[in-house]
């Protein structure tokens, strides 16, 4: 399988080196290198002289070792970002550096990064042992060599017998797995995941995720991930840069990016969340004094000073519901089972509320019509400006 390589950008500098297959550390080596994108311009030609930006001014850090997921929307660019790590896609201006070296210059087959794609890319003529012995081949590595470090491969992802059968015997997981093990032996700098579970179904994405991120953590290897499923980003990730046409909007650990989110697109792009017309009354001793929905509330005061007019920003699981005489009135109005959880929409006045609670074990039966009384967890609301509501 052929790629078309990258054009070259005129600002790298000439003398970045050219790894090759035999670069490989040393046994008990760490393979973690810095990953540092600086300024990333990339658009597409339209015609007539117009372009269209698809990634704008983007920068981003990875640390040794570390797991970060690009997550966002279809056409936000978080593939253009992956593709132009990998050579297979030109830029207009910015810099790539690994370790402080750049590698803007070097084409794809020379970068030692490992790219894992969504489709799995796996020849179907060929056995699973070849597969992975596909890019070693291609460098005229020893047969001695190729077939160490193909067993090496292979055993890391859990498939050493696997060796001598086609893809077409191998489950979805397996073949992802030796898309894995063939992007693990050149021994990257790099490992880049371009969607690689959301060919899979639920129960096996879940499963191969979990053996992913086990697997970077013994290996050690930076890892950049790409996704537009939250579930994924927020179980794989060490932290999260969440993408909105071809900007960053927010880095973070998922927690930070779940608890307390810079905008509003952030916040329900990662989950469901109720964003509520709030007004800022007062402020002392780390909270400030919020009136919503008619009823005075404390939030914890923001790191930054806002506006008087906010919008507090509450999970599902952050609403509690009760009798109607415990708390501010609302009529249930609607109901979603989910399995594990029970989401009820609750009117209150002109606004709609969303409240989960554990699908088992509740003594109160709740019905569409019921009269509740519904309760918030101050210590999670999380305020941005009011203008939010415009983005």
């Amino acid at each position: 399988m052929q790629q078309t390589l990258a054009k070259a950008p005129v600002h790298a500098p000439a003398e970045s080196p050219v790894p090759t297959a035999s670069s490989a550390p040393a046994k008990g080596q760490t393979l973690a290198k810095a990953l540092s994108i600086r300024h990333l311009d990339k658009s597409y030609a339209l015609g007539g002289g117009r372009r269209l930006p698809v990634v704008t001014d983007f920068n981003l850090d990875l640390a040794p070792g570390e797991f970060v997921t690009l997550l966002g929307p279809s056409g936000c660019g978080k593939t253009t970002v992956l593709r132009t790590l990998a050579g297979l896609e030109d830029f207009e201006s910015g810099e790539i550096l690994l370790d402080s070296l750049s590698i803007a210059r070097l084409p794809a087959h020379h970068r030692k990064i490992g790219l894992v794609f969504q489709n799995y890319a796996l020849f179907p003529h060929m056995s699973v042992f070849e597969n992975v012995a596909y890019s070693l081949r291609l460098r005229r590595v020893a047969e001695a060599t190729v077939r160490s470090e193909v067993a090496s491969a292979l055993a890391a992802v859990g498939l050493e017998d696997y060796g001598p059968r086609m893809p077409g015997q191998l489950s979805g997981g397996q073949q992802q797995r030796v898309a894995v093990a063939r992007a693990l032996v050149m021994h990257p700098d790099l490992l880049l995941f371009d969607e690689p579970l959301s060919n899979l179904d639920a129960k096996l994405r879940v499963q191969v995720r979990s053996e992913l991120r086990r697997l970077q953590r013994r290996l050690g290897t930076t890892a950049l991930f790409v996704t537009h499923d939250q579930d994924e980003a927020m179980s794989l990730s060490d932290r999260i840069a969440v993408m909105k046409s071809g900007r960053i909007e927010q880095v973070g650990a998922p927690e930070e990016i779940y608890a307390r989110p810079a905008t509003l697109f952030v916040a329900q792009f990662v989950g469901k969340v109720n964003a509520l017309p709030a007004t800022i009354l007062d402020e002392a001793n780390g909270q400030v004094e919020i009136e919503m929905l008619g009823t005075r509330l404390r939030a914890p005061s923001p790191a930054t000073g806002l506006p008087r007019d906010v919008l507090a920003l509450l999970r599902p699981e952050a609403v509690t519901l009760g009798g109607p005489d415990s708390g501010l009135p609302g009529i249930v109005e609607d109901i979603e089972f989910l399995g594990d959880l029970t989401e009820y929409g609750i009117r209150v006045g002109d606004t709609l509320v969303t409240s989960v609670r554990s699908a088992l074990g509740d003594a109160w039966k709740i019905r569409e019509g019921d009269r509740v009384g519904i309760g918030f967890k101050e210590q999670t609301i999380h305020l941005l400006p009011r203008t939010e509501a415009a983005v």
